[in-house]
């Protein structure tokens, strides 16, 4: 049975207040939907792709950023590959729709 792939997320820098994340994932991955505790940012820096919140699916390209509000289910899509940086603070942590 072949397993589904799954986006790659590579730490970079630990600050004292912020963390910093490589976030990327190709065509068919599926991002899981979740929420975090606080607010991050999301800068794309190469490719294109979508956030599936609950009102809205805004979608980005290299060079665009987005604020993923705190306590708001999301799911990253790949439209059709993406790499980004994630910045969030240090104490967020995330909850996993089922």
């Amino acid at each position: 049975m072949a397993t589904a792939p799954r986006p790659q997320v590579t730490p970079l820098e630990e600050g004292e207040l912020f963390d910093t994340k490589r976030m990327e994932a190709a065509e068919g991955v599926q991002w899981p939907r979740h929420r975090a505790s606080a607010e991050s940012v999301l800068v794309v820096t190469e490719g294109q792709l979508i956030v599936e919140f609950p009102d809205t699916q805004p979608t980005l390209s290299a060079g665009e950023s987005i604020v993923v509000p705190a306590d708001v289910y999301h799911e990253i899509v790949p439209n059709p590959a993406f790499k980004a940086i994630h910045i969030m603070p240090k104490d967020i942590r995330f909850t996993f729709s089922s």
